[in-house]
C-alpha cells in the first residue's frame, strides 16, 4: 500500500467523553516522552532510551542510558535504570554479563531487550489491583546470552534469557529458552530449517526465538478456580520468530501452557487463526474489562520455521500475512472474545488490510473503561478504540530519525497510558476534545479548497446528483475471485 508523503502529526482525534483520560509515555526518539491527551509534552527524560519505557506511580520512569554498539550486540541495552522526575537515577542494573568488545571499554552490561517488569505490576500498566513498587522489590528482565547448542543449530545462538534481580542487583532466578527446546513442539521441517538458519542477525548469532514480551500473570480467575498453570508467579511470554506464545512455571521452569508454532493442529487453533510475528502478549490484569483473557498484537508479516512454500522457498519465515490484528481470547477455550482487525478499522479485509499493518514492534493495552490503547508501531501511530471499535484518540509521533539518506522513521516500540494521579508533578490538565478532520476538504496552504472550481460537463440522460463509486473488489460471500461493482447513491438517501 502506498502512503501519503504529507500527513498531520501529534493528536489528530480526541473525544474527551469517550476516551480514558490520562498520560501516555512512549520512546519518542528524543527520549522517554510523557504527553497529555492533547499531545502536549509535559515531560521529556532526554536521552533515556526505552525498550520500552514504563512509568511508575510518583513520576518515576524506567529505561536505559545507552545501547551496545550494533556491530557487537543485537538490540542489547547496557543497563536498566529507574529515574525520578528530575532525572536522578534511583536504581540501576547492569550486572548480567561482563562484556569486552574490541576497541571498547570493558564493562558490565544488562543486555536487556524488549521487556522487563517491576514487582507488583504484572504487565507494566495500570490495573485496579496493581501496586508497582518504586523503592524496593524484584525486577524481571529479558536479556540476551550467547550460547552453543548443537541440538538446535551448528551456529552460535543469540539466546533469550529471563532473570529476576533484587533491589541490590543480585540475580535470584533465571530461565534460558534453549534449555527447553524439546518442549516447544517444533516439527521435523521446522527443526531442519532452524538448524540451517536460526535467524542469524548482523551482529552474529542466531536470534532463533526472539522473545519480545515477558510478565508475570498476577492474580487471576483461572488460578482462583484451581488451574495451577495460571499461578500468579508464572511468567507469560511470546517469541516472534517462532510464532510461539507460552507460560512458564516459575517453580519448575517447564512450559505449562502453549500455542504455536503451528496453528493448524486442531479445530480450536484453526478457528483462532495463525498468530504471526506477535508482540506484547499478556494476560489482562484482574479488575480490568476482559480480565483473565489473553491480549496480543498479532503483527502478521513473516515469521516461523517450517516446510517451504511459495512465500518462503527455504522454509524460513514460512508463515506470511500482510495485515495486523489485535486478538483477545480465552486461554482455556481459545475462543476470540474481542478483536480489532482491518474490518473493524473500517477497511475491506481483502483489499485494504495493509491499512492496519505493522509487521514489527507494536502493542495493545486494556484500559479501565474497556477501551484499548493500540501502538501501531511501524507508522508511529498510537490510538485508542472503544469496545465497539470507534477511534476516540489518535496520536502520530512527530519525531523522525534519519536512518539512511533516503529513509526516516517515526516508529514507536510500545506506549502506555497511566492515570493522572500516578504523576502528581504534572498537576491538572486543561484538555479539550479535537474533532476529526474532514480529509475530503483539507488542503495544504496554496492549494484550492473549494469544490467544483473547474468546468463541469453534464452527460446526456445522467443525473448529475448521483455519486458513483466504481472499481473491483472481492466479494466476501462469493466463492470465486473479484467482482466488478458500481454503487450509485443520492445525497438525500
Amino acid at each position: 500500500m502506498g502512503h501519503p508523503t504529507v500527513f498531520p502529526t501529534g493528536v489528530t482525534v480526541y473525544n474527551k467523553e469517550k476516551a480514558y483520560n490520562g498520560l501516555t509515555i512512549y520512546p519518542s526518539g528524543k527520549g522517554a516522552l510523557l504527553i497529555n491527551m492533547n499531545g502536549d509534552e509535559v515531560q521529556l527524560w532526554a536521552g533515556l532510551s526505552g525498550f520500552p519505557n514504563k512509568i511508575l506511580p510518583g513520576g518515576f520512569v524506567l529505561g536505559s542510558t545507552g545501547v551496545r554498539p550494533s556491530q557487537f550486540g543485537y538490540q542489547d541495552q547496557v543497563d536498566l535504570v529507574q529515574v525520578d522526575w528530575d532525572g536522578n537515577i534511583v536504581w540501576q542494573f547492569d550486572r548480567t554479563e561482563f562484556i569486552e568488545d574490541p576497541g571498547q571499554e570493558a564493562r558490565y552490561m544488562a543486555r536487556q531487550h524488549h521487556d522487563y517488569q517491576r514487582q507488583g505490576s504484572s504487565v507494566g500498566y495500570y490495573g485496579p489491583f496493581e501496586k508497582p513498587l518504586v523503592d524496593s522489590g524484584t525486577t524481571l528482565l529479558l536479556v540476551h546470552e550467547d550460547v552453543d547448542n548443537a541440538k538446535i543449530s551448528d551456529k552460535r545462538l543469540l539466546d533469550d534469557k529471563i532473570i529476576e534481580v533484587d533491589w541490590e542487583g543480585n540475580i535470584l532466578w533465571s530461565w534460558r529458552a534453549s534449555d527447553h527446546f524439546d518442549e516447544f513442539d517444533f516439527d521435523e521441517d521446522a527443526k531442519n530449517v532452524l538448524f540451517r538458519n536460526p535467524s542469524v542477525v548482523p551482529a552474529g548469532g542466531g536470534d532463533w526465538m526472539h522473545i519480545n514480551s515477558i510478565s508475570t500473570l498476577g492474580p487471576n480467575k483461572w488460578y482462583d478456580e484451581g488451574d495451577e498453570r495460571f499461578h500468579p508467579d508464572n511468567i507469560i511470554f511470546d517469541a516472534r520468530n517462532t510464532n510461539i506464545l507460552a507460560i512458564i512455571s516459575k517453580k519448575t521452569g517447564e512450559i505449562v501452557w502453549q500455542i504455536g508454532p503451528n496453528f493448524d493442529t486442531d479445530e480450536k487453533l484453526r478457528k483462532l487463526g495463525w498468530i504471526i510475528g506477535q508482540h506484547h502478549f499478556h494476560l489482562i490484569p484482574k479488575g480490568l474489562p476482559g480480565e483473565g483473557d489473553l491480549l496480543v498484537y498479532d503483527n502478521g508479516g513473516a515469521a516461523g520455521y517450517g516446510a517451504p512454500n511459495p512465500a518462503s522457498p527455504f522454509g524460513l519465515r514460512n508463515a506470511v500475512r500482510d495485515y495486523s490484528r489485535i486478538v483477545q481470547f480465552n486461554p482455556i477455550t481459545l475462543e476470540i472474545t474481542w478483536q480489532y482487525t482491518p474490518d473493524e478499522a473500517g477497511h475491506n479485509l481483502f483489499t485494504d488490510g495493509s491499512k492496519f499493518y505493522s509487521p514489527y514492534i507494536s502493542s495493545a493495552q486494556r484500559l479501565p473503561n474497556g477501551n484499548t490503547l493500540i501502538t501501531q508501531g511501524s507508522d508511529g501511530r498510537i490510538f485508542e478504540v472503544t469496545a465497539e471499535h470507534e477511534v476516540v484518540w489518535e496520536f502520530i509521533n512527530p519525531y523522525f530519525n534519519q536512518i539512511s539518506p533516503r529513509h526516516a522513521t517515526n516508529m514507536v516500540y510500545r506506549a502506555y497510558r497511566v492515570p493522572y494521579e500516578w504523576v502528581p508533578q504534572v498537576g491538572p490538565q486543561q484538555e479539550v476534545s479535537i474533532e476529526k478532520v474532514d480529509v475530503t476538504k483539507f488542503r495544504v496552504p496554496g492549494a484550492f479548497v473549494a469544490e467544483g472550481t473547474g468546468k463541469v460537463t453534464i452527460i446526456d440522460g445522467v443525473d448529475p446528483q448521483k455519486k458513483l463509486v466504481t472499481g473491483t473488489a472481492l466479494d466476501k460471500n462469493a466463492e470465486e475471485g473479484p467482482v466488478n461493482f458500481c454503487v450509485v447513491s443520492h445525497d438525500d438517501k
